[in-house]
């Protein structure tokens, strides 16, 4: 991932530890499909054209080409996973995630303050100053030692790597989406829109994401109402009814990276498209509070980027998808 995106877990305990997704260290529960579906939105099978050719697009990103894809109908969470679900789980289950068992994950300088100066460790992010490693920054503790996510139950969870997703998605009897589900929900209907609502960053001068207003990295002037994250459904719907798919938290996808791979026409990357069958790097998609036009514009439906399975940051999150019944 572009250093200004989020940051990569790298050296230390972290490159001993295998890319592979582990074992479960639970087993996950039966559940009614009642319990499954709660929360979710039904996304439409058929063809849509996925992919984008804009000109602000960065070129190591493959975006393009253009292609139609032909997806089965699928559910689809209609926010990301809260802070509030998520401890629903490690409760359920005494899940351990990454950035505990590391002892630290990365934290945006902002939001870093008084306190946590002292747990300053010194991994220096190339490119990106900004981004400080936090010893005891978790899902828990977002900003690290002496703060706390109890105040923000309905915020998207962050400081979870793609393994922390997964595991979250088996246990609570769903899957993390494919790329390919991922960019049809977002579009919502719409067809080679820019944005997950139309063609204008900002329609009548509303602002329908959280993204960063100001000067880069040191102001931000909050014009969208946020800082930091913000909670779940704070803006509009796109036309599937789902939340803040542009900005807020970047989302994991199921897909492994390839700026490539989508770009041969055979069916399995034109029908219900899996992902490229190998790499060491996980799909993220729609940008987060951290994106501006002037670094980083991956808020667009059609940008993507990648990072490591077990990278974790303060603006990287997750959503659920599932299959519908035949």
């Amino acid at each position: 991932m572009s250093a200004c995106c989020g940051p990569r877990t790298e050296g230390g305990a972290v490159a001993e530890r295998t890319r592979n997704s582990p074992a479960l260290p639970f087993t996950p529960p039966e559940r009614s499909r009642a319990d499954v579906v709660r929360g979710m939105v039904r996304i439409p099978g058929g063809a849509f054209r996925m992919g984008g050719d804009d000109p602000d697009a960065f070129p190591d990103d493959g975006e393009g080409p253009i292609r139609t894809v032909t997806l089965s109908p699928f559910l689809f969470d209609a926010t990301t996973v809260t802070n509030r679900q998520f401890a629903t789980f490690v409760k359920a289950t005494g899940y351990e995630t990454d950035a505990e068992r590391f002892g630290w994950s990365f934290v945006f300088h902002l939001l870093v303050g008084p306190e946590q100066r002292p747990h300053l460790m010194d991994a220096v992010v190339p490119g990106a100053p900004w981004w400080r490693a936090i010893s005891g920054a978790t899902w828990r503790t977002p900003e690290g030692p002496g703060t706390s996510n109890a105040h923000r139950p309905q915020h998207p969870v962050v400081h979870v790597s793609w393994h922390d997703a997964a595991a979250y998605a088996a246990w609570a009897g769903k899957r993390l989406p494919t790329e390919a589900e991922w960019e049809r929900a977002a579009r919502g209907g719409l067809d080679q829109a820019r944005f997950a609502w139309g063609d204008e960053l900002i329609p009548k001068n509303r602002w329908r994401c959280n993204i960063w207003q100001g000067g880069v990295p040191a102001h931000n002037s909050e014009e969208d109402g946020y800082l930091g994250t913000a909670p779940v459904k704070s803006y509009p719907p796109n036309g599937y009814g789902l939340y803040e798919v542009a900005g807020n938290v970047w989302e994991w996808c199921a897909d492994r990276w390839s700026a490539t791979w989508h770009a041969d026409e055979c069916p399995e990357t034109r029908i219900d498209p899996p992902g490229p069958p190998d790499g060491d790097e996980h799909v993220v998609r729609g940008g987060s509070f951290l994106c501006h036009d002037s670094y980083c514009n991956r808020y667009r439906v059609a940008a993507r980027t990648h990072n490591t399975p077990d990278s974790s940051a303060s603006n990287t999150g997750f959503r659920c998808v599932a299959d519908v019944d035949s």
